[in-house]
């Protein structure tokens, strides 16, 4: 059954594509998280591992709520990694060490490229889908972001 929430299948497809790409990203961001997690070596290493924790538990988090915006669109969450390799705007490829301040400056950066999609969707989902709900979504997922970024941020000045 088609959902009737006032927003046209035109408009509820273009905005689950768009999050469709963000899941991706989100997913890609998780996986990065807890390789710096399982991997980070140094002397920093009990209270870095710890935080990793806590940033890979709140990803998940975060990528079960966009999974679910999706179909609250009525459309289907992409659960394919090979989808997500191909629609993400970050890569899963690494090159840094395993030192805490190479791993938090890669965290960071992805963290960054999130925070510069979803703005650049906030007000097309408001103004030109009709769906102010997701635009609200998203600017509070963005503010999480925002948020984890600043405390990454704050490690490597």
């Amino acid at each position: 059954m088609k959902p009737g929430i006032g927003i046209s299948e035109e408009n509820r497809k273009v905005v689950s594509d768009q999050l469709a790409i963000l899941l991706a990203d989100e997913f890609i961001l998780y996986t990065k998280t807890l390789n710096a997690h399982w991997n980070l070596v140094g002397p920093d290493f009990h209270s870095v591992h710890l935080y990793f924790e806590e940033l890979y538990k709140e990803s998940a988090e975060i990528l079960d709520s966009v999974a679910e915006r999706i179909r609250q669109l009525g459309h289907f969450a992409p659960a394919k990694l090979k989808n997500y390799l191909q629609i993400t705007h970050l890569t899963e490829q690494y090159e840094g060490g395993n030192d805490s301040l190479s791993l938090i400056k890669s965290l960071l950066s992805d963290h960054e490229s999130i925070i510069e999609f979803i703005r650049g969707n906030v007000d097309a989902f408001a103004d030109e889908h009709k769906d102010a709900g997701t635009s609200d979504y998203v600017t509070g997922l963005m503010e999480k972001h925002e948020k984890i970024a600043w405390m990454l941020r704050a490690h490597v000045q």
